[in-house]
């Protein structure tokens, strides 16, 4: 239990807590606001931070994904079937160009070469011929992203092939919020007849690809993704020539909207959403098996499945682990590329590409108003066991509900809110709130303890302090040694003095006393009326001479009290009488559960206190029993007889302290001085009145 005591004397933990609970709270909702805002300034987009809202982000989709078979798409697999039966990859030109051919001949409608040719080699030809003739057919190209290459390294420009297709009416000035590079991989000009769109993925820090952008401008020209691409070639406004076609890209301003919005002129009706960097996002929606695949083996060789190929849209791409064209999606940690592609073109056919409304930030504050609300709710019922639980279980609930809302926008609308700042601020502020409800209460208990221990032992008032009470005694026996001091007379002087007068006094006796009593390691057990009872927790000869040291400097100090400049004028003089004893007894609670009382019991107590009231009858200050006696050297006390003490039926041998002699000899000559006039000559006076005999 330090950590929150060593909290609440730190500077800052104090200054709250030293302000209303309202407000102290309210401050640690600003803290956790600037935190949550400056934690996420300084995450990128590619820190652990965005790689875990993106995975768990995707659970909207992956949990429930929808399994029923796109049939309008069919992937003919480059697998480690077709590897193992045609050869290795890359396969020849010729090959490639059967393959096209017999995809043709199945009936598809469209086919999409998740492939870059990038090198001129024997059988271009063929291929460029097939791929011609086909009723529809798009080739990869690949322009390099330079956020894709590895941090802290100048880019290498990369030119290869000719890249083509490129869109009109797009500008690529600075600023337009399209990515541009100057590297790029391409197929040869041999190719340029046939319709290109680009493959280029934007790489999370993780690995993972959930974008890709819409465009990418190279040398001053917009070239489109490949699934773009695609929707252009089943037009019929195939790009068989430089900037035949048209798009624009307009900013939206709409909350719900997205950044930018992409239209194609030959295709009316499709405003694809676009995030501020120009990029679309990937749908996971699907699960992988709805993805109809067949292997490219057994379209060459003309076994079944070929059916599947008609009116489809066919994407052939490899597939075969070692052909290093997987990725890691929210669904496997080595999926296929061209299953990507599947996802983009299925969502552009669906039109329910997800996007980031431009919203989502302003929704994010709100549900972290929200969130904030709720904690501080739960921060002002922090009391008893349950309470301590809110926050830390808010902790958990919260960013568990932020998660739940995004999935359930994404799944509904296919709207990416994102639920990670909401999230952090719910942890943050939980976190602070507890810390500092958690110092408060602490603060707090430690009040009362400290105000408790003002009127019981420090070892009673922590017992009660951290304790549930109970009905039972709870008492143990033990050894103590025992002072019973008694202002004599109080009851009279307080006869003739006000309430206040009387306080003071007996102010100045139990602050003494107490002060007496703790510089000789004794401790005030209790005050009651105008006496107080002090212990040693222990019989030894030390605690015996240390509780006698204690009595003597008490009756130095106190008695016949003319006290200070603060006493009340016109005091009389007040006399002490200390009883001191030694023996076991019994300390604890008694009481009912509702009402407790902290008490010393047994006939050494009793002894004691018997003890104290002799002093005024033997006109001795101090008086020890027989116990604490023997614990001392014999030569520092005096018997004073034997007697039957009130209320008791043995009698005890009393012992004073023997007198100091120094004082003695003092006292001698001061009467001498009052007795006699200056030169011995004695001072007396005759007073009139008096009984006549």
């Amino acid at each position: 239990m330090t950590f929150p005591r060593r909290l609440a004397s730190l500077p800052v933990i104090g200054g709250l807590l030293s302000m209303a609970p309202i407000r102290g709270r309210v401050a640690m909702l600003v803290a956790a606001a600037i935190a949550t805002y400056a934690l996420l300034a300084v995450s990128g987009p590619n820190s652990p931070l965005a790689s875990l809202e993106e995975r768990l982000g995707t659970l909207g989709w992956t949990l429930a994904p929808e399994t029923n078979a796109e049939s309008r798409i069919v992937i003919v697999a480059i697998d480690e079937q077709s590897i193992d039966e045609v050869g290795p990859w890359p396969w020849p030109r010729e090959t490639m160009a059967e393959l096209t051919r017999a995809i043709d001949a199945a009936g598809a409608q469209l086919q999409i070469h998740d492939i870059v040719y990038a090198d001129a080699k024997d059988g271009d030809a063929q291929l460029a011929a097939a791929l011609s003739n086909s009723r529809g057919a798009v080739i990869s190209q690949v322009p390099v992203l330079d956020i894709n290459q590895a941090p802290g390294l100048a880019p290498e420009i990369i030119r290869a092939g000719q890249m083509m297709g490129s869109l009109a009416g797009i500008q690529c000035a600075e600023g337009a919020g399209l990515m541009s590079t100057a590297s790029f991989l391409a197929p040869h000009a041999g190719f340029n007849a046939v319709a290109k769109g680009h493959i280029a993925p934007v790489i999370n820090g993780d690995g993972s690809i959930s974008k890709q952008p819409a465009l990418v401008c190279v040398d001053g020209q917009a070239y489109p993704a490949l699934a773009l691409s695609v929707l252009l070639e089943a037009t019929g406004a195939g790009i068989d020539m430089e900037g035949v076609n048209s798009a624009k890209i307009v900013a939206n301003s709409s909350p719900m909207g997205a950044a930018q919005t992409l239209t194609l002129d030959s295709y009316p009706g499709l405003a694809v959403p676009l995030d501020a960097d120009g990029n679309l996002r990937i749908s996971y929606r699907r699960a992988p098996e709805s993805y109809l695949t067949i292997s490219a083996a057994d379209i060459l060789f003309g076994r079944a499945g070929t059916e599947l190929l008609d009116k489809a849209w066919v994407l052939v791409g490899a597939t075969a682990f070692g052909l290093g064209d997987v990725v890691p999606t929210p669904y496997s940690g080595a999926t296929p590329g061209v299953e990507l592609q599947a996802r983009i073109l299925g969502s552009l056919l669906d039109v329910a590409v997800p996007y980031a409304p431009n919203s989502a930030a302003a929704i994010q504050v709100f549900i972290a108003g929200l969130f904030a609300l709720a904690l501080l709710a739960m921060a002002s019922r922090m009391t008893g066991r349950l309470g301590t639980l809110l926050l830390p279980s808010a902790a958990f609930a919260l960013p568990l509900l932020s998660l739940v809302l995004h999935a359930q926008a994404l799944r509904s609308a296919d709207v990416w809110l994102g639920w990670m700042p909401s999230a952090i601020y719910a942890v943050i502020t939980s976190g602070l709130l507890f810390v500092l409800e958690q110092a408060r209460t602490r603060s707090q208990r430690d009040r009362v303890f400290n105000n408790l221990a003002s009127y019981l032992p420090s070892e009673v008032a922590e017992e009660i302090a951290y304790s549930l009470p109970s009905s039972n005694v709870v008492a143990e026996r033990r050894d103590f040694t025992l002072v019973s001091a008694d202002l004599r007379n109080f009851s009279t002087f307080s006869e003739a003095r006000t309430p206040e007068e009387s306080a003071a006094v007996l102010h100045f006796f139990f602050q003494k006393a107490a002060e007496i009593i703790e510089a000789h390691g004794g401790k005030v057990h209790e005050y009651k009326g105008d006496s107080l009872l002090a212990l040693w927790d222990t019989q030894s000869a030390e605690a015996a001479l240390n509780a006698l040291n204690a009595a003597q400097k008490m009756v130095a100090e106190i008695d016949h009290i003319s006290l200070s400049a603060n006493t009340p004028y016109g005091l009389e003089p007040l006399a002490l009488g200390v009883g001191i004893e030694q023996g076991a007894a019994l300390i604890g609670s008694i009481g009912p559960a509702h009402r407790r009382t902290h008490t010393l019991l047994g006939d050494t107590v009793t002894i004691a206190l018997r003890i104290q009231e002799m002093t005024a009858q033997l006109a001795q200050p101090i008086l020890l029993g027989e116990r604490a006696a023997r614990q001392l050297d014999a030569e520092l006390l005096q018997s004073q007889g034997s007697y039957l003490l009130q209320g008791l039926t043995i009698p005890h041998v009393l012992f004073a302290p023997q007198p100091d002699e120094g004082k003695l000899a003092s006292l001698t000559e001061s009467l001498g001085d009052f007795a006699s006039g200056e030169g011995g000559q004695p001072r007396l006076k005759v007073l009139a009145g008096g009984r006549r005999s």
